[in-house]
């Protein structure tokens, strides 16, 4: 029988299908091991519908969340006494649907959370890298500003630049980004250090591979699962974030809505009219909890040392 030759193996046809076949599988894996977790599916599912919620908010929202109706200022939800379905969640004190201005609110919501821990990665990892892999003064002074940071609350930072600068969606996202980049730099420089010490890494500082190199092919591709997980929890602290300066008056300005100004409006009517900060903070704790259950189920899914016992 004639053997097959390594030339000849070489030049042996691929199959085009091969890559579409791996990557069909390696989702339906994916969506095996998310169905196993309780908590991870609960995420998912809150999460998603979020997303579809924002993406579709003008189709999915039942008025104008800005429209002012005086004839239905502060009706209440259409369960109550004088609620009617015209109003599901009932309206506020100047007749604004409450349930379309929750729709539209998530928009700012996922804008503000996603941009921010994109900008705060950016720094973060950047930084991280390059601390863990130089150490020494470098390695020092990066870690003395990281110190700096953690030593002052990152709520305090945002009020502090947000007072001296114009309030407004870039300037809340680029504040909550710098102010939030310590997390991605601590995470990124421990597993830097230790990855740095590979033989593979020191045999491409042998063979003349410059550090660039050796940061982008070898460092970043192995804390890509850490920079996912870290991303996806701090969504929903930003969210938190962005909800309370809105509520203080120095995140989002109105006529643009914000689960966060729904909060700060409806806070003098709590005792009378309820459903006004009931409703935008049943939003915010529903999808904070749906972005932390998700984060956790991806921190176990990618973390090597986990035993794969998601409940």
């Amino acid at each position: 029988m004639k053997s097959t030759s390594h030339a000849e193996l070489a030049v042996l046809p691929i199959d085009k299908n091969d890559r579409s076949i791996k990557s069909k599988n390696k989702f339906k894996i994916f969506l095996t091991k998310l169905s196993r977790s309780k908590t991870g599916s609960v995420g998912f599912l809150i999460v998603l519908t979020l997303c579809i919620v924002a993406l579709f908010a003008p189709a999915i929202a039942p008025y104008d969340p800005g429209k002012i109706d005086t004839t239905k200022m502060l009706a209440p939800p259409f369960w109550s006494d004088g609620g009617t379905m015209s109003h599901i969640l009932g309206t506020d004190n100047l007749g604004r649907d409450i349930l379309s201005r929750i729709i539209y609110g998530s928009r700012i919501s996922l804008v503000v959370g996603i941009l921010s821990v994109l900008v705060a990665g950016l720094i973060g990892v950047v930084f991280g890298v390059i601390s863990g892999y130089y150490g020494g003064i470098v390695d020092n002074f990066i870690m003395r500003l990281v110190d700096a940071f953690l030593s002052v609350p990152t709520i305090l930072f945002c009020i502090v630049f947000l007072t001296v600068l114009d309030p407004g969606l870039p300037t809340l996202i680029i504040v909550i980004g710098v102010t939030s980049w310590v997390l991605y730099a601590r995470m990124i420089r421990s597993e830097t250090l230790s990855l740095r010490e590979r033989e593979y890494v020191k045999a491409a500082r042998t063979m003349g591979v410059s550090d660039i190199q050796i940061m982008k092919r070898h460092i970043l591709p192995n804390v890509t699962s850490s920079i996912i997980v870290i991303s996806t929890l701090s969504v929903a602290s930003t969210i938190i974030t962005e909800s309370s300066l809105s509520f203080l008056g120095l995140g989002i300005q109105p006529p643009t809505v914000s689960w966060g100004i729904m909060l700060s409006e409806g806070k003098e009517y709590v005792a009378t009219s309820w459903w006004l900060a009931t409703f935008p903070g049943l939003a915010i704790t529903i999808t904070v909890l749906g972005i932390i259950f998700l984060g956790e189920w991806l921190r176990d899914l990618l973390d090597p040392r986990s035993q794969g016992t998601n409940s």
